[in-house]
C-alpha cells in the first residue's frame, strides 16, 4: 500500500518531488519500466520520471533489504542502455525510522566495480523542508520532529488552505495513509477529517480494497459457519437415531436440548449413551450438561 501511495505522489506531484530532491523545479513526466526492456522489472515498485534530459529513480522503502544496491545498480544500467545521454539521478527515500546499517548503505561493489547512488532517511530530514511544497506535506509526519502530532496539525491546515479540491483531496489522503506509519489511527481521523479526502483516487482505491477483502473475509467465514453448522446437525441426528433405537420414541424436550449443545458436546453424548442404563440416566447427564 505505502509504495503505491509514494508512487502517486511522486508522479502526481513531480515539480514539487523534483524541487526537494534536485534543487530544481523542472517538469516530470512518467517514465514506463516497461521502456527499459530487460526483464524482470519490479515494476509496482519502480518509480521512473524523466524530462528532456534527465532522469529521477526514485525507489521508497518502508524497511530496508539487503538487495537494494544491486537493485539500484541494476537499474542504473539499464536506464544508461535505454538513455545513453540522459542523466540519472537515484535516490532510496526510507520512510520509517531504522537502525539497520543498510539504510547507510548507498553503493553497491564487484571486483572492479563500485557505484554509488543517494540515500535520505526521512526520520532525519527537517519537517520545515516537507512543509514547504503541497506534494511533500505527506511525508512531513515522517520527518525529523519532536511531536508528530503537532506536524501532522500543521500539515491539516496547509491542506486547508490549498483551493483545488481535487488537489486537496489527494494531499489529505495520501498524508493521512502515511501517517499511520508512526501515529494513532484515531489521532489522523481526528486531523484529517474523512470528507475532506473521498474525492481522491487514492482514498477511493483503499476503500474499495478494504470492501472487497471484508466481502472475501465475510464469505470465507460463512463457509466456515456453514461447515460447521453442517457437522454439528449430522451430529444432532446420529445421536437422536442411537438414542431413539437404545430407548423407543424421546419425549419433545430431550431433541430440543440435544440441539443446543455444542458439537465437542454432542460428541460426549454419543460415547457417553452406550453406559446409559435408562431413560433416566439421559435426562440426567443432559441437565448436567446443558449450554
Amino acid at each position: 500500500m505505502y509504495d503505491n501511495v509514494c508512487k502517486f505522489i511522486a508522479e502526481n506531484f513531480s515539480r514539487d518531488i523534483a524541487t526537494w530532491l534536485l534543487n530544481e523545479p523542472i517538469e516530470l513526466t512518467v517514465l514506463q519500466p516497461t521502456e527499459l526492456q530487460v526483464e524482470p522489472i519490479r515494476a509496482d515498485n519502480l518509480i521512473l520520471l524523466q524530462s528532456s534530459n534527465l532522469i529521477l529513480h526514485i525507489e521508497f522503502q518502508t524497511s530496508p533489504s539487503t538487495d537494494i544496491p544491486f537493485r539500484m545498480t541494476d537499474y542504473r544500467l539499464r536506464l544508461n542502455r535505454c538513455f545513453p545521454g540522459k542523466t540519472v539521478y537515484q535516490v532510496v527515500i526510507y520512510l520509517r525510522k531504522s537502525n539497520s546499517p543498510l539504510v547507510w548503505q548507498n553503493s553497491f561493489e564487484l571486483p572492479g566495480l563500485k557505484y554509488t547512488y543517494n540515500v535520505v532517511r526521512l526520520w532525519e530530514v527537517p519537517s520545515e523542508e516537507l512543509l514547504s511544497q503541497p506534494g511533500l506535506l505527506p511525508f512531513a509526519v515522517l520527518s525529523q520532529t519532536e511531536d508528530r502530532v503537532e506536524t501532522l496539525t500543521e500539515v491539516a491546515k496547509r491542506v486547508d488552505s490549498i483551493e483545488d479540491v481535487k488537489v486537496k483531496s489527494n494531499i489529505a489522503a495520501t498524508a493521512a495513509i502515511l501517517a499511520g506509519l508512526v501515529l494513532d489511527k484515531m489521532v489522523i481521523k481526528k486531523l484529517l477529517r474523512e470528507e475532506i479526502m473521498k474525492e481522491s483516487v487514492m482514498y477511493q482505491e483503499i476503500k474499495s480494497e478494504g470492501f472487497a477483502e471484508g466481502i472475501k473475509e465475510g464469505r470465507q467465514q460463512g463457509i466456515q459457519q456453514g461447515v460447521e453448522q453442517g457437522l454439528q446437525q449430522e451430529a444432532v441426528n446420529l445421536t437422536l437415531r442411537q438414542l431413539t433405537r437404545k430407548f423407543g420414541n424421546l419425549s419433545a424436550e430431550i431433541p430440543n436440548q440435544i440441539q443446543q449443545l455444542s458439537l465437542e458436546k454432542i460428541e460426549t453424548l454419543a460415547e457417553m449413551l452406550l453406559d446409559f442404563q435408562n431413560i433416566e440416566d439421559l435426562v440426567t447427564w443432559l441437565g448436567n450438561n446443558s449450554n
